[in-house]
């Protein structure tokens, strides 16, 4: 029998909900900075997902504990997912950015620029604003046509992304598969909040529940090529907003996700704040500057 849609993790407490969204942004975070260090010690193929390239990563200890990393933050995410509305969860996620800036200096020991700061004091404005705006409550049941929106997304976003990753290379490269692969996150997110019927062996059966976990994987072969290709704050940035973007507009428009009531401004400058933000930290990472 599953679990009844009233069931949340940790009694369902919001604030457990908001420090799991928090908690998942820095196991991102320094996930990805893992990954990134892992895929620079393998030299790129000819072009194209290469099977060797990716098995090389694949054997790397800083990038298998990144994986274990993105595993526990995907987790919490979950945590979050089951009581907040992905606006405010995905925003948090984008933070992340933040943190791999942060984790990125301690591990090549460059101090953030005074920029850098900045930009992440502006994070953890809109990350405030977010928290005080997004009314928790649980996703409403799905409409038909989203199941299977969902796995057309799936194919499209798996096809534009091997043929990217065939015929293009260099930075522009990483950009563009890190929002393909952003994209791909936020298909796992979407599938996550529109799980309502809540957590159990059900879910085997469950088209929504195999999307999620197709498109975490083709999310996560893609991120890793991309990484191979460009700066890893430049790469987390396309990719966290794309994941941010995107599932938010689905989710207030196919979820009933939606801001407290005379909220909705806040709701939307919080959330174009922490985004900005966070895009804005690539633009000064000192790989760039």
């Amino acid at each position: 029998m599953p679990f009844a849609p009233s069931w949340r993790p940790y009694g369902g407490s919001v604030l457990i909900a908001y420090l799991a969204a928090l908690v998942s942004a820095v196991c991102y975070g320094l996930g990805s900075v893992l990954q990134s260090i892992a895929a620079k010690r393998v030299k790129e193929g000819e072009g194209g997902i290469s099977a060797r390239d990716l098995g090389q990563i694949a054997k790397q200890i800083p990038y298998l504990a990144g994986v274990i990393l993105d595993g526990l933050g995907w987790l919490f995410s979950l945590v979050a997912l089951f009581k907040l509305p992905l606006f405010v969860v995905q925003a948090v996620v984008a933070a992340s950015v933040g943190f791999v800036v942060l984790f990125s200096g301690i591990f090549e020991k460059v101090l953030p620029t005074r920029r850098q700061v900045v930009f992440l004091m502006v994070l953890a404005a809109g990350l405030i604003g977010l928290a005080a705006s997004g009314a928790p409550e649980s996703a409403r049941s799905a409409p038909d046509w989203f199941g299977p929106s969902m796995w057309a997304a799936l194919i499209v976003v798996t096809v534009v992304g091997f043929v990217v990753a065939k015929r293009a290379s260099g930075g522009a490269a990483a950009s563009v598969l890190g929002a393909i692969a952003g994209l791909c996150f936020g298909g796992t997110a979407l599938c996550a909040r529109s799980l309502s019927s809540g957590i159990g062996i059900h879910l085997v059966a469950d088209p929504a529940a195999w999307a999620m976990v197709l498109f975490g994987v083709v999310g996560m072969v893609l991120f890793a090529t991309a990484l191979q290709r460009g700066s890893v704050t430049v790469t987390t940035a396309w990719l966290f907003t794309a994941e941010t973007i995107a599932p938010a507009i689905v989710g207030m428009v196919a979820l009933g996700d939606h801001a407290k009531p005379g909220m909705g401004v806040i709701a939307v400058v919080a959330f174009v704040t922490t985004v900005a933000a966070a895009v804005g930290l690539t633009l000064v990472s000192p790989a760039t500057e």
